[in-house]
């Protein structure tokens, strides 16, 4: 995969129908870059793709190291190389796309990605706990999110910025003194989508509301 290069799996609207059952495997998703974010079958967790590696992020604070066959529903990936680096204070979220912005003004209808490392004075993380039934969408997962927050510890965040006209996953609330954060344009997008009985009977409305009652 070509550096800063966007890999795609299925659209966000699927997983708002509830379309989650099947989709890539955590082998072919470990081919598609070194960094990426997404859900596992049934959306049950988090998906966290840094370095080789596929995490699952689980309700109460839980992970797992994902295993090759675990199926994917829904992700978005890139070969991440920095285009810069600087340190950055993080009063909140919001100072995230500020940065970007500073960084490329020209970049509003592209993706952007990113990655911070450092040390977190807080940090507040949603997972999703896993539909109840097939076909639970999204908006209804959100309502019962199980959401930790930590203080003063160590780690990375990764994240992609996307268009307006996309629907994307949203950062969660965030508070940091002195961190790195690398960052990259994406303007070559590979989108994959399933070829499902579920995808194919799905309505794909976007739905705004449903998104930000969901990542807040």
């Amino acid at each position: 995969m070509e550096d800063n290069h966007i890999y795609q799996y299925s659209l966000l609207n699927a997983l708002m129908d509830g379309v989650s059952e099947t989709g890539i495997s955590v082998f072919k998703l470990a081919s598609k870059g070194n960094q990426g974010l997404g859900t596992f079958a049934r959306m049950n967790g988090e998906l966290l793709f840094l370095d080789g590696k596929v995490y699952q992020l689980q309700a109460e604070g839980n992970i797992r190291e994902a295993d090759e066959t675990d199926q994917i529903p829904f992700a978005v990936s890139t070969q991440f190389v920095s285009q810069q680096t600087k340190e950055v204070q993080l009063d909140d979220k919001n100072d995230i796309d500020a940065l970007l912005n500073t960084f490329n003004d020209h970049a509003a209808n592209l993706f952007m990605s990113y990655r911070i490392n450092g040390r977190f004075e807080y940090l507040k993380c949603r997972t999703v706990r896993g539909q109840e039934y097939k076909g639970q969408p999204l908006s209804e997962l959100g309502k019962k999110q199980s959401v930790e927050t930590y203080e003063n510890v160590d780690g990375t965040i990764i994240g992609f910025r996307t268009p307006k006209n996309w629907q994307g996953f949203g950062v969660a609330e965030i508070t940091a003194k002195n961190v790195e954060m690398q960052m990259a344009v994406a303007s070559n997008v590979h989108v994959e989508l399933p070829t499902s009985d579920d995808f194919n009977a799905a309505k794909l409305v976007t739905d705004d509301a449903g998104v930000k009652e969901v990542e807040g």
